[in-house]
């Protein structure tokens, strides 16, 4: 998607600072001058005045310091120029615009506006992704958010345990799992526990289908070997919260699973599937996920290093005189960079590149995260390139995994020959 050409000449700019419940506007003429300030409510009313007033007035480009929601849906639709400044910017802008530190709405609003109209050269106007896209990212980031609350309430509910049921702690592999959940609606107490014999357990697990590679007996020997709980009248009380703990997470899985379930369906018609599913070791969820936090607007990312800037795997550099510091990239989209890195990481269990990548990043001394953010910074110029051109990832042309396949083929030669 190409970008809108820059306008040249005179121009009435605007600002918009963006609130919960209402919205405050400064208007600029071409000599920057204020046309106009009003605010407006976070309402439907509200947005229909708000781009109301801004086409009478002549606005053609906006600042404003988020990318989403209503108002920039409402924005867009009226072919509005969308800038977005981010709020670290505006902060630092505050001072070229006045000297007493104040924050303002109406203040942020001018700063906004004044930085459309004299920096427009080095903002880049916002573009959208894709109605599937957009509801594809909010699928991921629905589910991402219920496996953070699953994994709260499991330590919430080994926390429970560990004091009222020791054995139910580490008796199957992990606590959420449907096996685990089931016994604990089933045993809820220590006492309930002790009735168990291994043939009694081995019947029990036959018939709700455990798929489990552990014999009866050592299950039954790790609730033996566990320390005991209380038997006392106090137990029921502790079963209460143990099963609204089970419940929890019981809805949790059924929701996640449904939320997986929908990425997939959703994935499989995207037209972008192909370039992130060809991706090494990127299963469905994963390319889900990376292509949710990357879009489709192609004019978001015009080069490989707007791509790995925005997603915080190019380091920051600072330089002064002799002084030069190249340190960790604090503005960025987290939500993009965490999905990079985690494809990035998991990249070098199937990709030689990757490994070697990673493995002469750890040599010169890079803890791991920083080795992941080096190779996630290598992927970054591969990705844009197949997702720039709309093709999959080809392991036969890219030429530095080659030539790592080529120095092993005589080291495996020689291994197989000795």
């Amino acid at each position: 998607m190409s970008l809108p050409p820059e306008p040249i000449g005179p121009r009435v700019c605007a600002g918009l600072d963006w609130a919960k419940d209402d919205h405050v506007v400064c208007i600029l003429n071409a000599a920057g001058g204020v046309l106009d300030r009003f605010a407006v409510t976070h309402t439907a009313a509200g947005l229909t005045s708000l781009v109301r007033r801004l086409l009478k007035a002549g606005v053609a480009e906006i600042g404003i310091e988020r990318g989403d929601g209503p108002v920039v849906d409402a924005l867009l639709d009226a072919e509005l120029v969308v800038l977005v400044i981010s709020p670290n910017q505006v902060k630092n802008l505050r001072s070229r615009y006045g000297s007493a530190g104040n924050k303002d709405d109406r203040f942020d609003a001018y700063v906004l506006a004044a930085v459309v109209r004299t920096d427009r050269r080095r903002l880049t106007p916002m573009a959208c992704s894709t109605p599937a896209t957009s509801a594809l990212r909010t699928s991921v980031r629905a589910r991402r958010d219920l496996v953070e609350h699953r994994v709260a309430t499991t330590n919430q509910l080994r926390a429970h345990l560990q004091v009222v049921f020791p054995g139910a702690v580490g008796l199957f592999a992990a606590l959420d799992s449907a096996i685990s959940l089931g016994f604990l609606e089933r045993f809820t107490t220590q006492g309930q526990a002790d009735w168990l014999t291994p043939a009694r357990l081995d019947r029990w697990l036959h018939k709700v289908g455990y798929s489990g590679r552990v014999d009866p007996a050592v299950l039954h020997q790790r609730l033996l070997d566990a320390p005991r709980a209380t038997t006392a009248t106090d137990a029921a009380a502790h079963a209460i919260t143990t099963t609204a703990f089970v419940a929890v997470l019981r809805c949790l899985n059924a929701q996640i699973d449904t939320l997986t379930n929908a990425i997939t369906d959703q994935l499989d018609v995207h037209p972008d599937a192909r370039t992130v599913t060809s991706l090494p070791h990127s299963v469905k969820l994963r390319a889900a996920r990376l292509l949710a936090e990357i879009g489709d607007a192609r004019g978001r990312f015009p080069t490989p290093e707007s791509l790995a800037c925005l997603a915080g795997v190019a380091p920051s550099t600072r330089q002064s005189g002799k002084v030069k510091a190249v340190t960790f990239r604090w503005s960025a989209d987290k939500e993009l960079r965490d999905a990079l890195c985690d494809f990035a990481g998991d990249s070098r269990h199937a990709n030689p590149w990757a490994a070697d990548l990673y493995h002469r990043a750890r040599a010169r001394g890079c803890d791991h995260p920083h080795a992941v953010r080096i190779l996630a910074r290598a992927w970054a110029n591969i990705i844009w390139r197949c997702w720039h051109d709309h093709v999959g990832y080809d392991p036969a042309h890219h030429n530095a995994l080659q030539r790592i396949l080529n120095q092993q083929a005589p080291q495996t030669a020689q291994l197989t020959q000795g």
